[in-house]
């Protein structure tokens, strides 16, 4: 027989094991799959869809089951994370043809990570609350190397009460949880913090450029950028200069970061944005220009420091 101090502990586990919840994960890139490792880690049961099959039985030998579609997910799912690359795609995933809006239990919770434009988050939210269902923009800061220490930022757009329900799984994937405000505020907060990260990694690459052409080494370059007034994340912790730090995309071939293409994208979000509210941005539009001709000369996939290896081949000796 079993002691009372055992059965107590056999019926908690048996209620906490009816009580669990299934998380539903689409789109399983460079920061979704690392995301869903997490959850995983955390004890969650995951069902997974995304395009790439390799990509679905990554997640498989994980413990995750695959689905075959959106739809498929939202019928197994409590809560739902997406991770997908543009608002197009957030838009086919929730509303398309075999789409989450097609099966969505009512009351399911749905966390978008994905960064888009702040109207479609607000659009394809208004449409879930149709369905009985609660959306929260949540897109993230932290590169792959946050997705896969589980410590992004997440900039979470939705009321008090729905952020709050978001939080503990959001707490699986990141450090730092920030509830920004109404729906919509987490992906304007993401767009400006991205504003800031395009124009700040030119410049950081200029300035590298620049130095090294005229002699500098580059490692003491940095050092000197990062104790002195130039300091900032770009240089300190992701420089662009090859061999500056060893564990950036810099130094393996400017591969396994965050996407030239990706990085035009979210520039085009901010020049976008400041155009429907008459804002100037001067840098800005600047910024997006360069990375535009980048992903036109075949660099849309390297890392988003790849804009270095741009200057360095067409800034001209000044020696």
């Amino acid at each position: 027989m079993l002691s009372s101090k055992n059965t107590l502990l056999l019926f908690k586990n048996v209620r906490y094991m009816s009580t669990s919840k299934t998380v539903g994960f689409i789109g399983l890139g460079n920061m979704g799959a690392h995301q869903a490792i997490n959850l995983i880690k955390k004890g969650h049961n995951l069902v997974v869809f995304d395009m790439s099959k390799d990509n679905m039985n990554k997640l498989k030998e994980k413990g995750a089951k695959i689905a075959n579609s959106p739809s498929e997910v939202a019928k197994q799912a409590d809560v739902i994370v997406t991770m997908l690359p543009a608002s197009a795609h957030v838009k086919s995933v929730y509303c398309g043809e075999n789409g989450i809006f097609q099966s969505v239990k009512p009351g399911t919770l749905l966390l978008d990570s994905s960064t888009i434009d702040p109207a479609t988050a607000r659009e394809v939210a208004s449409i879930a609350k149709k369905h009985q269902t609660t959306m929260l923009d949540c897109p993230v800061s932290g590169g792959t190397g946050g997705a896969e220490a589980g410590t992004l930022t997440f900039m979470v757009g939705g009321s008090e009460q729905d952020f709050n329900s978001a939080k503990p799984y959001l707490e699986c994937m990141g450090k730092n949880i920030v509830h920004c405000g109404d729906v919509g505020t987490g992906q304007v907060a993401k767009v400006c913090n991205n504003l800031v990260l395009g124009i700040s990694m030119i410049a950081v690459s200029e300035a590298m450029n620049l130095g090294v052409k005229q002699g500098m080494d580059p490692k003491k370059l940095a050092g000197i950028f990062n104790t002195s007034s130039a300091r900032c994340w770009t240089s300190e912790l992701y420089n662009p200069c090859p061999g500056v730090i060893e564990t950036s995309p810099a130094s393996r071939g400017y591969t396994g970061g965050f996407g030239s293409a990706l990085m035009t994208k979210d520039l085009g979000l901010a020049v976008d944005s400041a155009k429907s509210i008459g804002e100037p941005l001067l840098l800005g539009n600047s910024a997006h220009q360069l990375y535009t001709l980048l992903v036109a000369k075949g660099d849309g996939q390297k890392d988003f420091s790849v804009v270095y290896d741009f200057l360095n081949k067409n800034f001209k000796n000044s020696n």
